[in-house]
Formats: C-alpha cells, sequence, structure tokens
C-alpha cells in the first residue's frame, strides 16, 4: 500500500531500508530525544515492528520516501498496548534524517498518515506525545490541528533515558 502526498510518497517497509534506517538511527541529533543512538540490532527490531503493525492493525509508522526514492524517515499511527501510562491506544509520531528537517516533511506525512487512519481503519482517536522540549514536534502537532490535553499527561521511567515526561495532544477525525 502506498500513501500519495504531493511531494512525497508513504508506503511499507523493505528489507532493502535497514541501512539507511539503521543511519538515521544512528544519528545523535535525529535520537537526541529519545536518550540518544541505537545500534544495528534494536533498529532492525524497530522496523520489525512498524512491519508487523501493518499486518495486524491496518497502520504502522510509514516510510517517507521522496519522489526520487530517497528515505526521508517515518511518519504514521502505531498501536500500544494497556502497559503504557495512557492505557492502549494509538499514537501517531514520526522522525526525519537531518537533511529532511525543517521542510516540511514531518507535517505533510503525518496529516496523510492520520487522514488514512481515520478514513479507511476508521480509528476514533490518536494522541501524540512528546517531551516539554521538544519544541519542534509541538509544532508539527499544533499544524496537523491536535488538541493539547494536560490531563493526560504522563511520566514514565525509560531504562536508557530515565525519566521521561510525556506532553499529549489528541487528533480526533474531523
Amino acid at each position: 500500500m502506498i500513501i500519495e502526498t504531493p511531494r512525497t510518497h508513504l508506503r511499507s517497509w523493505r528489507d532493502a531500508d535497514r541501512e539507511a534506517f539503521a543511519a538515521m538511527n544512528a544519528d545523535p541529533q535525529v535520537m537526541h530525544d529519545l536518550g540518544g543512538p541505537i545500534g544495528r540490532t534494536e533498529s532492525d527490531a524497530k522496523l520489525d515492528r512498524y512491519a508487523a503493525a501493518f499486518a495486524l492493525h491496518g497502520v504502522c509508522r510509514w516510510v517517507i520516501e521522496s519522489r526520487n526514492g530517497e528515505l526521508l524517515g517515518y511518519a504514521g499511527i502505531m498501536p500500544r498496548n494497556g502497559d503504557h501510562p495512557l492505557g492502549a491506544h494509538f499514537d501517531i509520531g514520526w522522525r526525519l534524517v537531518r537533511a529532511a528537517w525543517g521542510q516540511g516533511y514531518a507535517t505533510e506525512a503525518a496529516k496523510a498518515a492520520l487522514d488514512d487512519a481515520f478514513g479507511r481503519v476508521r480509528l476514533t482517536e490518536v494522541v501524540s506525545y512528546t517531551a516539554p522540549d521538544n519544541l519542534r514536534s509541538q509544532r508539527v502537532m499544533q499544524r496537523l490541528g491536535l488538541q493539547r490535553d494536560p490531563s493526560r499527561d504522563f511520566t514514565v521511567d525509560y531504562e536508557n533515558v530515565g525519566k521521561w515526561r510525556g506532553l499529549v495532544w489528541v487528533a480526533r477525525p474531523a
């Protein structure tokens, strides 16, 4: 399945994406808000989870690919199970290679992923969360029209990050 956007397309993961995905996950600036870079084994496991989510739930973190075939990053929706501080839910997230920052790709791709999830999959709510200092992601959430819901903010203790505070935003179909 491919989701077209004006400048890109979102598509499912391929084994050929592993190298570029691992390079993005090894970039300290790209991975700053998640505790730093991850190695190839963890990167491959993440790609496998993203690919499996589509088969199980009809949504996933899609590859964002330029019209000339370059991997720009990912954007899309993932299911979360009940052991998350918010309980079972679907969340939208994105991550781009540094060369793609500041060009509107995250907003463009995330909007397409939300439209697909609300239209084709018929989800009724998708949440997004980010750290208080991640202003770039907060601006994307605002541009997407997500509504801030401070009553759902949470703190979690991640092994590689320590205490992490999530500010929660909510999207619902129009």
